[in-house]
């Protein structure tokens, strides 16, 4: 079960619980011990799993570099959280380089196939239900995630592939102790894993749900990754591997006696072949004289997070009440989504105005219709960047497209300074629920972040399908820097579209409400995605705030879990502090080499 959030510090200290369901077969896997803070030195890793976070330790302690240690990571995360990860997906990659003092990313998102159009989700000429597209060939986009960790390597690591898998590759065969959170993610995929027979094989062991307790092994994922670490990322995109990949899309071997009709993709080989990791520049603006950086578009993560600090530029929300800081907070979430929806898509396909959405006079141009007693309407119509208009909207509102929210955040700082804020994902948990035969991972459902159909046909849609289109993500590794080109903070969250909330929240949080980082990160969240109603998770739900926010017009729904964040924090002497959650997810793990110092 998940809990509510809590903002107590008093979790540091706690290790992973252990729950027995049913009787549990002895464990030979040791999990570390699992703390949402630590502060030290020689380097610190945070992500949502000790196993996870271990890695990348281990890399650093051998002399790798903070690059070296993410891919450590984000390969343990396929192996411990498969849901929601994995080298059948894809991500959006954040690195500072602390000798240039500059930031520069890769776009690993996932592309759609290169005969792919704006039909791609249409059957019959109306748009499939979303469930029947997501568990399908037809979701699944060409993994972008090996070739982000190659191309980080080769850009910035120090040590080779196989090196970094190695962690990973060991946990994968020896296993890792089931915890509750493996097990529901589980139960909730449980009917559609069951379509699938090698899915249903690798994660429904002896035809039933993990046990608690019980140590989870993936063979097959560990030969995926020893083949990885001897042929390199061609075994996907040239090879073996990538035949396998295309096969399964194209065929998804689905139990005919389950009676689901998992629609066959069009990936190709000549898609593998063709995909590119991409490097490029990261989004930019100031905030309270800070220097923030995230991903740029395919993303809207950098542009939409972008827009609202500078909306909320003029508002001291250092000064403000807690119901005035969250309505703020809220509204301009509410206005920088509604700009998002119009005007973010693949840059390689769409005129995406990123630097003029992110210019401070737009967003003033915006923030004038935020009112301190009135609540704006959802949906908002969006403002034209390129020429903005005071208090001005036009044109028709652009619903927000859903996004799966079990996609998973690593940040990972070196001895050197050098930081990576990392996000990655398959989409939903589970992704296709399609698993790879003999290879261990599944495959990811990316391709239904694009509309399906536009939600105006007289209205330009950036986010349809296309010819090796990237879909529209809201992931947002971000990494705020001082004026002297110095880290401040690095972090970032899963969630789908929730990812842009929360990290306008957990930085509103720590920038100017000055709470530590960890407290940050466990604050009860809110997310308005220009929807007729705020998401609040139960603490606020069930708060007074609620009524003070409903008595100027806001409206709310309850959302038991948003988001699962986790950063570091650069402190004097080269000391660093790593953050993960507290609770959310089962709580995070934060690690540093050297506590001692």
């Amino acid at each position: 079960m998940r809990h509510p959030v809590a903002r107590s510090l008093a979790v540091l200290a706690v290790t992973t619980a252990v729950v027995s369901v049913g009787a549990a077969p002895p464990s030979s896997a040791r999990t570390p011990a699992k703390a949402p803070v630590a502060v030290g030195y020689g380097g610190a890793v945070a992500s949502v799993d000790a196993d996870a976070t271990a890695a990348g330790i281990e890399v650093l302690k051998k002399g790798g570099n903070a690059v070296d240690a993410a891919v450590a990571t984000a390969a343990a995360l396929g192996v411990t959280e498969p849901y929601s990860s994995g080298i059948g997906g894809g991500g959006y990659f954040v690195y500072y380089d602390a000798k240039s003092r500059t930031v520069r990313t890769i776009d690993g998102r996932e592309t759609a196939p290169l005969t792919a159009d704006s039909g791609l989700f249409l059957e019959n000429g109306k748009p499939l239900a979303f469930d029947d597209a997501v568990t399908s060939g037809l979701s699944v986009g060409t993994p972008g995630t090996p070739a982000t960790w190659q191309k980080a390597l080769d850009a910035w690591g120090s040590k080779r592939l196989g090196t970094v898998l190695k962690p990973a590759e060991r946990l994968a065969r020896d296993g890792f102790t089931v915890d509750d959170t493996f097990r529901s993610q589980t139960a909730a995929n449980e009917t559609r894993f069951r379509s699938f027979p090698d899915t249903a094989k690798l994660f429904l062991p002896h035809g039933a749900l993990p046990v608690v307790g019980s140590t989870f092994k993936n063979p097959d994922l560990a030969r995926s990754y020893e083949e990885l670490g001897k042929k390199g990322i061609g075994a996907i995109y040239h090879g073996d591997l990538g035949k396998d990949i295309v096969a399964t899309v194209n065929k998804p071997p689905v139990d005919p006696r389950s009676g689901w009709n998992a629609r066959p993709g069009k990936l190709s080989a000549r898609d593998l072949a063709a995909y590119r990791a991409k490097l490029q520049a990261p989004t930019k603006t100031s905030y309270r004289g800070l220097d923030v950086y995230s991903i740029a578009p395919s993303s809207s993560g950098g542009t939409t997070v972008g827009e609202a600090l500078n909306i909320l530029e003029k508002t001291d929300l250092s000064k403000a009440s807690e119901a005035q800081y969250l309505h703020h907070f809220i509204e301009a979430g509410r206005i920088a989504f509604a700009d998002r929806g119009r005007w973010v898509g693949d840059p390689a396909f769409e005129d995406v105005p990123a630097k003029e959405l992110l210019s401070q006079k737009f967003a003033d141009s915006r923030a004038c219709l935020i009112k301190n007693d009135a609540v704006l309407t959802s949906p908002l119509a969006p403002g034209d960047p390129r020429h903005p208009v005071r208090c001005g909207t036009g044109g028709t509102a652009a619903p927000t497209t859903y996004e799966g929210e079990n996609t998973t955040h690593l940040t990972v700082a070196d001895k050197w300074g050098d930081i990576v804020s990392y996000t990655l994902t398959i989409e939903q948990t589970g992704g296709s629920g399609i698993t790879v035969p003999g290879r261990g991972f599944l495959l990811n459902n990316e391709l239904t972040d694009f509309s399906f159909a536009p939600a105006n046909p007289a209205v330009h849609d950036p986010n349809l399908p296309g010819p090796g289109k990237r879909p529209r993500s809201s992931i947002s590794p971000t990494i705020v820097l001082d004026q002297q080109g110095r880290p401040v903070v690095a972090l970032g969250s899963p969630g789908g579209a929730t990812i842009i909330t929360t990290v306008l929240q957990t930085l509103t949080g720590f920038l100017d409400r000055h709470l530590p980082l960890v407290d940050a990160i466990a604050a009860p969240r809110a997310s308005q995605r220009n929807a007729a109603k705020t998401e609040l998770e139960p603490a606020l739900y069930d708060s007074a705030l609620r009524g003070r926010l409903e008595a100027i017009g806001h409206s709310f729904t309850p959302n038991p879990e948003i988001g699962a964040t986790t950063g570091v924090q650069r402190l004097p002497n080269g000391k660093w502090l790593a953050a993960a959650e507290t609770v959310r997810r089962g709580g995070g793990s934060a690690m540093v080499v050297d506590p001692t110092g």
